[in-house]
């Protein structure tokens, strides 16, 4: 999950819910507005919905020699 920053400058920050043990109940985001005292904290951080959305499709369009790479190491590691 990415840090979205929105067109009018909001935030949109990945949450994750967990239960005492550990559990995990849930995952949202958190909106900040400029001016939230964790605002400048993410601010680096942040992609704007195209960058996210880009990313997402050079992930699912270029991630075969990635995907060929772990699965080599996955049959190496249970040869050994």
């Amino acid at each position: 999950m990415y840090v979205i920053r929105l067109a009018d400058g909001t935030l949109r920050v990945p949450q994750s819910l967990t239960s005492e043990d550990g559990r995990l109940i849930g995952n949202a985001y958190v909106e900040l507005e400029p001016g939230d005292p964790d605002y400048d904290t993410w601010l680096p951080e942040s992609l704007t919905e195209e960058e996210a959305a880009e990313r997402r499709e050079r992930w699912l369009t270029d991630n075969d020699d990635l995907e060929q790479e772990f699965l080599a190491f996955k049959a190496e590691q249970e040869d050994a």
